[in-house]
């Protein structure tokens, strides 16, 4: 093993990271009330294997040997989603204490393994009775989303380490509403940009909620980021990546950490600008603990669209592994928004993955994750203050659009009995985490 956890700062978190409608299931349980992706699961055509995440990993009933599984990897820390429809069914009014009571006995019992509990309040499941509403299109969602947190913090409070208020708003704006791979499944760009606008509005406001109700735990938010590099040194092509950069990273960093949106896509945008209100940017660019940065591939950018470059290896997501585009990310980042902390939220790689004796040989998994892991790495030593690392995910789960015909997992989800199955991936890991040999063992077996 040519990376060991001594290579990163004392104090540096090392976990897992899943998210609720991924793992749950129970959608039907315990005063839980449908969300977008329950409505578009059930839309022909929008999950390629017309799945949905009815019963997912079944997490909800078997959350205590999850636990035990993730405290078995040797991790410090566990990042989950709550899902917002078990504790408002319809997104408002009084909390639904039986979600309440779940999130309770699952964040007391991180505490009782030694884990630190990372909760992200929002991985996409918007109630739908919002939706209906007009959906994060809509601004009065944003204060929805803030009573919301006021909730989950006045029940959970300083028990969670870390809340982070949003996970990928690009996703749950620009995928959802103006691609539409995500639900709600909408094409506008106009809705999309102000669904960008009040996901952002919401989480200003979600942000000063929980700082006025936690002492102790820190708030923050999650960015999927991806680094734009331009095809050549062309200047069509280097404007080509500037807008890349400019519509996927600085539109949600700069309202954040400078509180303005970025002129040049302003201008870009024109007349699908959403409306923004006097005060707006002082709510959005309320002060963060950290920022999570969820890093999976680069673009590769030319004025006649993005490049596949053809000598690199690709995942089961047909994305580029490239892990210098990580070391790069995180040290631009630092040197251009100075968050007092960073943490890589989410990396991870999708693979082909057979059970085969009993075991999963994931060969290429390991591979990523050491490279990826080298890549924060270095991007420590060049000064960027990256404080931990969520290896995305603990296990094989629903995998949105794709439904169950990707798995990410360290972990093996056998779907039909529920059994989970430590990958090759999950052994290094955990080798990794705990000083052991085993790993490094196993993987010269392969």
């Amino acid at each position: 093993m040519t990376i060991s956890r001594t290579d990163f700062p004392p104090g540096f978190v090392f976990g897992v990271a899943t998210s609720s409608y991924q793992i749950e299931g129970a959608t039907h349980e315990d005063g839980r009330g449908p969300s977008i992706w329950d409505t578009f699961c059930r839309e022909p055509g929008r999950i390629s294997d017309g799945s949905s995440g009815d019963v997912a990993c079944d997490h909800y009933h078997r959350w205590p040997e999850d636990l035990d599984l993730i405290r078995s990897l040797g991790t410090d820390a566990y990042r989950f989603s709550i899902a917002w429809p078990r504790i408002q069914p319809s997104g408002k009014g009084p909390a639904n204490e039986k979600g309440l009571d779940f999130y309770e006995r699952l964040v007391d019992g991180m505490l009782e393994r030694g884990l630190a509990p990372y909760a992200t309040l929002y991985h996409w499941d918007l109630p739908q009775a919002l939706q209906d509403e007009g959906g994060w299109a809509n601004r009065d969602v944003a204060s929805r989303f803030a009573e919301y947190a006021r909730l989950v913090a006045e029940r959970l409070g300083d028990r969670v380490r870390s809340y982070a208020t949003l996970n990928e708003p690009w996703c749950s704006s620009i995928l959802s509403y103006q691609i539409g791979e995500h639900a709600p499944g909408l094409r506008d760009r106009k809705l999309a940009l102000a669904a960008a606008h009040h996901l952002l509005l919401g989480h200003g406001e979600a942000t000063r909620v929980l700082r006025s109700l936690t002492k102790t735990a820190e708030v923050g938010i999650v960015l999927n980021l991806n680094p734009a590099y331009p095809a050549s040194n062309d200047a069509a092509d280097v404007a080509a990546a500037r807008r890349s950069d400019g519509t996927f990273n600085r539109w949600f960093l700069d309202p954040i950490f400078k509180g303005a949106y970025p002129q040049d896509i302003v201008e870009a945008y024109g007349d699908d600008m959403p409306s923004v209100e006097s005060g707006d940017f002082d709510v959005i660019s309320s002060a963060i603990d950290f920022l999570g940065v969820n890093y999976y591939s680069r673009s590769v950018d030319s004025a006649n669209g993005q490049v596949r470059p053809s000598e690199s290896s690709y995942t089961h997501m047909n994305w580029e592994v490239y892990p210098r585009g990580l070391t790069d990310l995180l040290v631009r980042v630092q040197r251009d928004y100075a968050p007092k902390a960073m943490f890589v939220t989410e990396n991870g790689a999708a693979y082909e993955d057979e059970l085969e004796g009993g075991r999963v040989h994931d060969t290429e998994r390991v591979k990523y994750f050491q490279e990826h892991l080298e890549a924060v790495r270095d991007a420590v030593r060049f000064g960027a203050n990256v404080r931990g690392y969520f290896a995305w995910s603990l296990m094989d789960n629903f995998e949105w659009a794709f439904g169950y015909s990707r798995r990410f997992g360290l972990v093996y989800t056998d779907y039909g009995n529920q059994s989970r199955v430590l990958k090759n991936s999950a052994l290094w890991y955990q080798a990794l985490l705990t000083g052991r040999s085993k790993g490094d063992a196993l993987l010269a077996s392969d």
